[in-house]
């Protein structure tokens, strides 16, 4: 029987903790109880000594050297810790870049007529992309402009090319740096599938070249597949812009026909949010007794559809299985990265319809209807439907909606941080300069149950914004920090004076939503055009990244890129290393001297943030500001 204290230990968000409530009124098991269920995890896995790469293991190295040290090969501590953080990298960077693949493949087919409902939306960018690629659009159609665009940006995931189109965008320090050291990006599959050769049995045993190698995957991911992803789903979708919504799990309506959608890849929630606004799917929903039909977010598909239709966040990864607690929701659709197998589950608690969309992605418990570009108008419409259909199936008894919800501001994509500046990073650059904001900071990252539920974002921004440092986020991280009031105008009265000042001034927030999970490159692109402005290296600048709460392989892959561009990175968890003395040295400390940037891990957010502070100080000194 969980107690009220209970609770609150695994969430801070009111919403959260009154779901969990019902959750054991209504004896359905979350991700929190699986967690308690695990406890004790295996020590060894947590140090990153197991390794089961072969048939001749697992092995495991004895962490206080009273039992075996090497594996059956003869691997040691630190080639194995080595081989599954490269690993992670792989699995991260190819989840990521996968994404930006499936993007292509449609942009492909828009252009050859095959795919009713999508559309290029942003011919602008479309024309800017294809000249980095020497594409010329001089009286070209933009349909011809996009086939040889996505032509191009197929190669990119081969192997022919000394180093990746995109990476021009980084300083030419930086790019002088990776070939000097060897981790210039080239295909974005072949850095992955070197990784996956790398650590098997017998390949790279140095556990040194091993992680180098790992730093040339993410930037593979960085600097070719995420950034791909986001650019290409800009091009089809519209690039981002400052709109006002709201979010938490009050967005659900006890009145409407409630779908939720959860995932990362917005192919299919454009077509589901084009549905649910036809007139005649809107009538009928007010047919079966229904105000109207509501769409809501979760997750990083949520984040796409917030930063360009506004439409409202139900939460972040940890509410997944909250949000069906609710009872409220007809039908909740998922694409692929961050859905619990255990989704199936809960929802049969309910009257909700669980449908999986993607055909690499399949779960328990839920109906599988693939969308592709040339069926999914028409098959969004005919699961809208029956979303519809499913509304005078709930259960009121079983349905409570827990809270109001909180406004907030997002679509800040580099585009609309700079036209708000007047078409020029140089505002930005004068407020840095004048101290009216002390550097900036990327809060990234997912939940993880091993820490209170966006306690870790809420905090370390917190207190950021109030030393009068500007946060920008995505993803989970993101979500929390609205859920928690910092994306109004208002919240402008908790930051610092110098940045209340300037969030005055242009009336925006002192934490900026910049999108999904994959738009963190949005943050290294808008880092990039910094330290271009200024004719130096993106380290040389007073920012950082953290990471407080995060658990997924992508967030090693994005680590390890911020990393290798330059930006100092804290992570709240610790990552599975520290059974290798030499891995956690060097990327705690060494790569301060390899690449201009390191990793830190720090579970308390504030602390966290004093690191930060530190570290931004320390730039700020080295550039001669105060």
């Amino acid at each position: 029987m969980l107690t009220s204290d209970d609770i609150r230990n695994r969430t801070i968000t009111e919403d959260g903790q009154r779901m969990l409530e019902k959750a054991e009124h209504d004896q359905v098991r979350t991700v929190w109880d699986r967690y308690q269920a695990q406890l004790p995890q295996c020590g060894f896995c947590e140090l990153g000594l197991s390794c089961r790469n072969c048939a001749m293991g697992p092995c495991r190295i004895d962490p206080f050297g009273e039992g075996p040290q090497v594996g059956v090969c003869g691997a040691d501590a630190d080639i194995i810790v080595a081989r599954n953080l490269g690993r992670m990298i792989a699995a991260g960077a190819a989840s990521h870049s996968d994404h930006g693949r499936d993007l292509v493949e449609v942009l492909r087919q828009v252009a050859e007529g095959k795919a009713p409902g999508y559309q290029i939306r942003e011919e602008g960018k479309l024309r800017a992309l294809a000249a980095e690629f020497g594409i010329s659009g001089d009286g070209r159609g933009k349909e011809a402009v996009a086939l040889d665009l996505a032509e191009a940006l197929e190669e990119e995931f081969g192997t022919r090319k000394k180093e990746l189109t995109l990476v021009r965008r980084a300083p030419e320090q930086r790019r002088a740096l990776w070939t000097k050291l060897g981790i210039m990006p080239r295909g974005i599959d072949r850095e992955t599938s070197e990784m996956m050769h790398r650590t098997h049995m017998g390949v790279d045993n140095n556990w040194q070249s091993l992680l180098l190698h790992g730093l040339r995957n993410a930037l593979s991911d960085g600097w070719g597949g995420s950034l791909i992803a986001t650019e290409v789903s800009d091009i089809l979708f519209g690039v981002p812009r400052p709109v006002h919504s709201k979010v938490n799990l009050g967005v659900l309506k006890t009145d409407q026909v409630n779908i939720l959608l959860h995932g990362h890849n917005p192919i299919v929630s454009e077509m589901i949010a084009q549905a649910a606004t036809d007139d005649d799917l809107v009538a009928l929903a007010k047919a079966k007794g229904a105000a109207g039909i509501n769409l809501a977010g979760i997750c990083c598909t949520g984040n796409e559809l917030l930063m360009r239709r506004g439409i409202p966040m139900a939460g972040n990864h940890l509410t997944t299985e909250l949000a069906l607690v609710t009872g409220a929701v007809e039908m909740m659709f998922v694409d692929y990265q961050c859905i619990m197998p255990a989704l199936g589950q809960v929802a049969a608690c309910y009257h909700t319809r669980m449908i999986s969309t993607s055909d690499k992605a399949g779960f328990p418990r839920m109906e599988h209807h693939e969308f592709h570009p040339d069926n999914a108008r028409e098959l969004a419409r005919k699961l809208v439907t029956e979303a519809i259909e499913n509304y005078p199936r709930r259960v009121p008894g079983k349905v409570k909606i827990p809270v109001e919800p909180v406004d907030m501001m997002a679509g800040f994509s580099v585009e609309a941080i700079v036209a708000a500046l007047g078409g020029t990073v140089q505002p930005l650059i004068d407020a840095i300069v004048a101290g009216k904001i002390r550097g900036a900071v990327g809060v990234v990252g997912c939940n993880n149950p091993k820490i209170r539920q966006d306690y870790g974002h809420v905090n370390l921004t917190r207190k950021l914004i109030a030393h009068d440092i500007l946060v920008v986020d995505t993803g989970c991280a993101a979500v929390a920090n609205a859920r928690a009031g910092f994306k109004v105008a208002e919240a402008a009265a908790l930051a610092g004076p110098g940045l209340r000042e300037v969030c005055g001034a242009l009336g925006i927030p002192p934490v900026l939503h910049m999108g999904s999970c994959v738009d963190n490159v949005r943050i290294t692109m808008l880092a990039a055009a910094l330290a271009n402005a200024l004719k130096m290296d993106i380290s040389d600048l007073p920012l950082a990244a953290a990471a407080p709460e995060w658990y997924s392989e992508k967030a090693i892959s994005i680590g390890c890129y911020a990393v290798a561009s330059g930006i100092y990175t804290v992570l709240g968890p610790m990552p599975p290393v520290l059974g290798s003395k030499n891995v956690t040295q060097l990327l705690t400390e060494g790569l301060e001297k390899v690449v201009g940037a390191t990793f830190a891990v720090e579970p308390d957010p504030d602390l966290a943030a004093d690191l930060i502070i530190a570290h931004i100080n320390r730039k700020r000194a080295g550039l001669g500001l105060s």
